[in-house]
């Protein structure tokens, strides 16, 4: 019987790459044998459920005894050797700290006002002619007007997508094929979101040509590097304005004078990231097309836009009616997009107290990762989103952090949540320079408006005891699973 055999288990199977953890909890009883596989008892509040990840076997059973949830397998001793063994998971009782903004944010009150409002007094559809069809109208009208108030720009060049992965395809794929005729090279940089990396990889499946710039150790492109390579048949450039995984702000309005320098090329700026935390005038930064994502504003889900600068021609990626203008075809999502707006509309208006808020609070999240050895912020120390703490923790796996701090009640990730399950190294990070061991050691910390200091309290003793916990965990599993020099010589 070996107690506290979950751990060392955890991390023989991220060793070998399985995405399956085993939960870091303090049972009433654990044990761990050959024979039997496993038992492990808690309170029924704890609301343990566990499951075999091998493939093939059969689920442990569960049952209810004495107001305890027993979860138990067997014969499953082989496969925990093997690095696949069980997944355990729980919630407990309280309310979890959320940390994890840059993934997505909560819709706040407002804004769920709003849609309520459009979902029942503006339900018709925006292209009838009838009454309720023309309150539809208005309210989507009234929204347009709204997201380009906070842009500074007109109404007319906002585009309504389902989010802002179809906003950065619209805006790349739109943007190239419309100017095909006077070029074929695309430039981006390394360290893009993947929703602009790959809809400039598969337009190179098409006879265009991908030039990825690459970046310094904090994630940033050089100016001279990027004007070097706009040419005369470059079409289009596509930049970020600030990292989702790093949190590093680029010069974004030096770029894009520099490739305005350097040819005629079209700019596509994804502020997705951005949008919520810095201040954005199309006309100042000079941009051609610029995509937002309201999930990222305290905004709903399944709503995006791209704004589109007048005389800037783009080839429509959906076909049906001709809605937005004839530039994105399909039912338009009103209350999405009364949602979207709302959100925006109090993201620009706050950002003056919200801003110094959450970057004490984010400072304070740094410091305390910071002061234990091995770690490393990544990005750029001070030109970043004020709310974005991201790290490189040495002799330890990102996701085991975030999974043990999810068993603790603390919701944060390892980076991008749009790469969540891939077993990868963050391209961001290698990207950056850092070894794949590395960077498989990311952790991304992000508060957001509603995050109040008693909860970093908490966050600043639970994360670097995470850290530990994983980082002993690994080490145990090295000095155990490492053959004696004897046994070696002898086979």
């Amino acid at each position: 019987m070996v107690a506290g055999g979950y751990r060392a288990i955890d991390a023989l199977r991220l060793e070998k790459g399985y995405r399956v953890w085993s939960a870091d909890i303090t049972p009433d009883e654990t044990s761990w044998d050959a024979g039997l596989g496993f038992a492990v008892s808690v309170p029924r509040s704890e609301g343990v459920r566990a499951t075999c990840s091998a493939p093939g076997s059969a689920h442990p059973s569960c049952a209810s005894r004495s107001g305890i949830l027993r979860a138990s397998g067997s014969g499953c001793s082989a496969h925990a050797l093997a690095g696949v063994g069980y997944h355990l998971a729980y919630n407990r009782a309280v309310t979890p700290i959320y940390l994890d903004h840059a993934a997505t944010t909560q819709p706040r009150p407002e804004v769920v006002e709003a849609m309520l409002a459009a979902l029942t007094q503006a339900w018709g559809n925006p292209s009838s002619p009838h009454a309720l069809g023309r309150t539809a109208r208005v309210t989507l009208d009234e929204a347009h007007e709204r997201v380009a108030a906070a842009l500074g720009a007109e109404s007319r060049a906002v585009v309504f997508t389902s989010g802002g992965t179809e906003a950065i395809n619209l805006a790349i794929k739109g943007a190239a094929w419309a100017g095909k005729a006077s070029g074929h090279r695309i430039v981006t940089t390394a360290v893009e979101h993947d929703a602009v990396l790959n809809a400039c990889r598969y337009l190179e499946k098409f006879g265009f040509e991908l030039v990825v710039l690459p970046v310094d150790r904090y994630g940033r492109l050089d100016s001279d590097e990027l004007f070097r390579a706009v040419t005369e048949k470059t079409v289009l450039v596509s930049l970020q304005m600030a990292n989702n995984e790093v949190g590093t702000v680029g010069p974004t309005a030096e770029l894009v004078a520099c490739v305005r320098a350097g040819g005629k090329a079209l700019v596509h700026v994804d502020a997705v990231q951005a949008a919520a935390w810095l201040p954005i005038d199309v006309a100042a930064l000079g941009a051609d097309l610029l995509s937002l994502a309201g999930h990222k504003l305290e905004g709903p889900k399944g709503i995006g836009a791209l704004w589109i600068r007048r005389g800037v021609a783009i080839l429509p990626q959906q076909h049906g009616g001709g809605q937005e203008r004839y530039r994105r075809a399909g039912t338009e999502h009103v209350a999405g997009a009364a949602g979207m707006a709302r959100a925006l509309e109090l993201i620009v208006a706050e950002r003056p107290e919200t801003t110094p808020h959450v970057r004490v609070l984010r400072d304070r999240l740094a410091k305390a990762v910071l002061a234990l050895p091995g770690t490393e912020l990544t990005g750029h120390p001070q030109d970043r989103l004020p709310n974005h703490a991201s790290f490189v923790v040495r002799d330890a796996e990102g996701e085991a952090i975030a999974v043990s701090l999810d068993l603790d009640g603390l919701c944060c990730s390892s980076g991008s949540a749009c790469a969540s399950g891939s077993t990868e190294a963050s391209h961001v990070l290698t990207a950056m320079g850092f070894p794949h061991d590395e960077a498989r050691g990311a952790l991304r910390l992000s508060v957001g408006r509603a995050t109040t200091a008693a909860e970093i309290d908490r966050a600043v003793a639970l994360v670097p005891a995470a850290i530990e916990r994983v980082r002993a965990g690994h080490a145990q599993l090295r000095r155990t699973a490492m053959p004696s020099l004897g046994v070696i010589a002898g086979g």
